[in-house]
């Protein structure tokens, strides 16, 4: 008995387990390449056969403030909210509620009358893979997204209330799947379709569907940091001339809730790798969100993408699937699953090599310039060392 106390007490005097690190820290790697692009934050992991191997989070939560990161604080992940709603969508084709060829007017028709014939031919997968014709943010939808009269309508009929405003005037600039064009209001369109579909709002069913069975428990929507209190990395712009300005609350700190199917989640690294990882193992890894032959759907490529003057080290050619887009990097042998997230104030980028059930996730607190090559840098790194 004495002997066991004696080893008892051994093991809490070296604090043991607290000492014990199952997974990589990356800090080292990430303090340098922060540095070198000025950012306020970066975080980054790294997800191998489910399990994850490496994981670091270094800088503050405020430019100009003493409040360092850590490990668990969420950070906006902007348009990788994308693959997300894809999935809600894959959910709604398996219960029968949806097609993946279902059109906006047959789902929305019903309730939004005078929705111009090309337009209501419009179909879910078209609206998926950026191939509707609907155009990218321009001036006339910057209107509808920040339109005073929103804040009198719930998300959910503000969102048909657009539906409506566009369809009724526009025709898509191309049809039939024939070019690629990326449109956030056409995720914006599909969230809307899965609300009618499913009877709930997008934001509810983000909680209910996908957040709380993968245990995301850091998971939320809108802005990171709870109003008045810096509990979070805030989001950062830099002007012209290089100024910093944290956007910490408040409408200014997120895009207007209507966007939410297009871009407004947001989770720690540890939480965005695991939903990350889930997406590598093909879904034959609980939870079953969806089936693994639907989650290949989401994956396939449906349409090319032409990338003009691509910068360095990024992709010259790619693909889009649903949510998700495929891209051969200078440093990869193969097309990879990937996608980047901005909300003009963070940016996160996602990896997936599915032959390798790897996932690599990057995120940092400021948009600009140096976001991007930051985020290159590190997954650059991370794929050399642990896609093997």
């Amino acid at each position: 008995m004495r002997v066991l106390f004696a080893f008892l007490t051994m093991l809490a005097i070296l604090d043991f387990p607290a000492t014990v690190r199952a997974e990589d820290s990356l800090n080292a790697l990430l303090d340098p390449i922060r540095t070198k692009y000025q950012l306020p934050a970066i975080a980054a992991a790294v997800m191998k056969d489910g399990k994850l191997v490496a994981d670091g989070a270094v800088g503050v939560r405020v430019a100009g403030q003493d409040i360092p990161v850590t490990i668990d604080d969420p950070f906006h992940l902007g348009s990788d909210t994308k693959a997300m709603t894809a999935t809600l969508a894959g959910m709604m084709v398996e219960e029968g509620k949806l097609r993946w060829d279902s059109t906006i007017q047959e789902v929305l028709g019903p309730i939004l009358p005078g929705l111009r014939p090309k337009f209501g031919a419009i179909t879910l997968r078209e609206l998926l893979s950026h191939t509707s014709g609907l155009p990218a943010d321009n001036e006339e939808i910057g209107r509808l997204y920040f339109n005073p009269d929103a804040a009198d309508h719930p998300l959910t009929d503000w969102r048909l209330r657009m539906i409506s405003n566009w369809g009724s005037k526009h025709d898509p600039t191309f049809a039939n799947a024939g070019k690629f064009q990326y449109a956030n209001l056409g995720y914006i369109i599909a969230g809307a379709m899965i609300e009618k579909a499913s009877g709930k709002p997008w934001e509810r069913l983000m909680f209910e569907r996908i957040f709380v069975p993968l245990e995301l428990k850091s998971a939320g929507l809108g802005a990171q940091a709870t109003f008045g209190e810096y509990d979070a990395p805030v989001g950062h712009r830099i002007d012209d001339k290089g100024k910093v300005t944290p956007f910490p609350w408040g409408e200014s700190a997120d895009l207007p809730g209507s966007l939410g199917p297009a871009g407004l989640a947001h989770m720690s690294i540890k939480d965005f790798a695991t939903w990350a990882a889930w997406n590598a193992g093909e879904g034959k890894r609980g939870p079953a969100l969806v089936k693994p032959e639907t989650l290949k759907i989401i994956h396939k490529p449906v349409i090319d993408m032409q990338i003009k003057d691509p910068k360095p080290g990024t992709p010259k050619t790619g693909s889009y699937a649903l949510g998700w887009g495929l891209s051969k990097f200078d440093w990869s042998d193969k097309p990879l699953l990937t996608h980047n997230g901005s909300n003009g104030m963070n940016f996160a980028s996602i990896l997936l090599d599915v032959d390798h059930d790897l996932a690599i996730v990057v995120t940092t607190n400021i948009a600009g310039p140096h976001a991007d090559p930051a985020t290159l840098d590190v997954m650059k790194a991370l794929y050399a060392k642990y896609a093997q």
